[in-house]
């Protein structure tokens, strides 16, 4: 059975410092027997302000924060999901937020653009708003990665409400959905584990989430609750907040055996 791990970070505005912290939890995870790892969305940085993140974008395979991400997965033989970084859209303005996934030899074998972007005004005992468009691109494409671990469909955060892109992903027999966040922590106690969990029971997947989760900024704070989850919903190890890591063994029979025992995936009508 694979061992699996997420990482959960507070990340802040100083890039140098994140990867730091980044490299000595990953560092705790191969340690504890990990053949996966996967840091949260935002890992290498969260700004004070949206466009701060526009300074640190990257022609996708080429720069710092993929030679990190290179340099780590084969460093400790890992099969790498690198959170999310700002690559180059063609729009000095905008970027895509992505999500890439290396190989234990250091090969990045599969990249996700976040299609959904959180654009958002939270009315409450404060008001936030949010705007990702206003500095980043939205991808199209539904990505499952096809990897000796299993079939892994990636997805980010705000994606995690919109259960039709994961319908999409069953399609290409995935095996676990994987969810890289940054969650509010507004919006991460009232909704984050019911929606992680319906992910998997409804695609009976293994799902794992690494979080953010923390006070990441002055004003930004981030729920955590990094969690992995098995296709019966149940989970199988969280992290409630600070940085750390959260690890467990999946066995990809246990999806195999659900789907063949509930076939409630073959019973579907509407498409």
């Amino acid at each position: 059975m694979p061992r699996v791990a997420a990482i959960q970070m507070v990340s802040t505005p100083e890039v140098e410092e994140n990867l730091e912290s980044a490299a000595g939890l990953l560092r705790q995870a191969a340690d504890q027997g990990a053949e996966f790892a996967q840091l949260p969305e935002f890992f290498p940085l969260i700004g004070r302000e949206d466009t701060d993140k526009l300074a640190h974008q990257e022609d996708f395979g080429d720069g710092p924060l993929q030679e990190f991400l290179a340099g780590r997965a084969r460093e400790h033989g890992l099969w790498l999901m690198g959170g999310t970084i700002p690559l180059k859209s063609g729009d000095p303005g905008r970027v895509f937020n992505s999500c890439l996934l290396f190989s234990p030899e250091g090969e990045c074998v599969a990249r996700y653009d976040k299609i959904h972007l959180f654009d958002v005004s939270i009315r409450g005992e404060a008001e936030e708003s949010y705007s990702e468009s206003r500095t980043m691109m939205p991808g199209s494409e539904v990505v499952v990665a096809r990897t000796p671990l299993g079939n892994i469909g990636m997805s980010v955060c705000y994606d995690l409400r919109f259960p039709e892109l994961y319908r999409r992903m069953l399609d290409q027999n995935i095996d676990i959905i994987t969810v890289p966040s940054a969650f509010t922590e507004t919006t991460g106690r009232r909704h984050w584990e019911v929606l992680l969990r319906s992910r998997a029971v409804e695609n009976l997947s293994f799902v794992i989430a690494a979080a953010q989760g923390g006070r990441n900024t002055e004003t930004r704070s981030t729920w955590g609750h990094s969690m992995i989850i098995d296709p019966w919903g149940d989970i199988l190890g969280e992290l409630e907040k600070g940085p750390g890591v959260v690890c467990a063994d999946i066995d990809l029979e246990q999806v195999r055996a659900l789907r063949q025992s509930f076939p409630a995936l073959t019973h579907r009508t509407l498409k």
